[in-house]
């Protein structure tokens, strides 16, 4: 039998980070907003070597609120899933997904500043995904269809339809999402089939005490 207040504070636990993500989006286009000027120069400028702090910044920038609107619930959802159910290494992950997709998309953008979190969205969704796949985990699977539905452009954004959204931020975070669902293919929760095993295991164990 799971817990109920164990599964209320790990929840809790899982929003932590993800809360501190949206809160310096937020707090970055308020300062922008407030100061009146554009941080956009703080985005990544590909193999220039003024573009590589963006490899930093650049998901803290947005171009207006609407853009940090569409990006804020699937990364608050996804990142939140991730420390629910990869809580032991959620943190290298999203890390990585961050300095990762911004490293690549340094090295293959195109010359324009690229800004904005959906980079990470990609990359999360794309690890939660593969790694369901990988870990036989309807849960996450489910999760990312769900967020995938919700950000109905999400697999469209992998191409160049629109040149004024950056695809090359989109399509470094899928592919970065993939390599770190391989890398910590060991990791998260128990696949389905597994589980099942246990349950009928202990079913078995409780029947026998009876």
């Amino acid at each position: 039998m799971v817990d109920q207040s164990d599964e209320r504070k790990k929840l809790i636990r899982s929003i932590v980070f993800p809360g501190f993500f949206l809160f310096l989006f937020w707090l970055v286009k308020f300062t922008e907003l407030g100061l009146e000027t554009d941080f956009s120069f703080l985005g990544i400028y590909p193999l220039k070597g003024k573009g590589i702090i963006g490899i930093l910044t650049a998901p803290l920038v947005h171009d207006d609120i609407k853009h940090l609107a569409d990006n804020s619930i699937p990364v608050f959802l996804l990142s939140t899933a991730i420390f629910y159910f990869y809580n032991e290494v959620a943190f290298h992950v999203c890390i990585l997904v961050w300095i990762i997709t911004g490293s690549l998309v340094w090295i293959f953008g195109r010359e324009a500043y690229h800004i904005g979190a959906s980079g990470l969205v990609y990359g999360f969704a794309s690890f939660l995904f593969f790694s369901g796949i990988i870990r036989k985990n309807r849960n996450l699977l489910a999760i990312s269809m769900l967020v995938t539905f919700l950000y109905g452009s999400l697999v469209w954004g992998l191409l160049p339809y629109d040149y004024r959204i950056s695809w090359e931020s989109h399509l470094m975070g899928a592919i970065t999402g993939i390599l770190l669902a391989f890398i910590y293919r060991s990791e998260g929760p128990v696949p389905d089939i597994m589980r099942m095993e246990e349950e009928e295991e202990t079913g078995d164990q409780e029947m026998g005490e009876k």
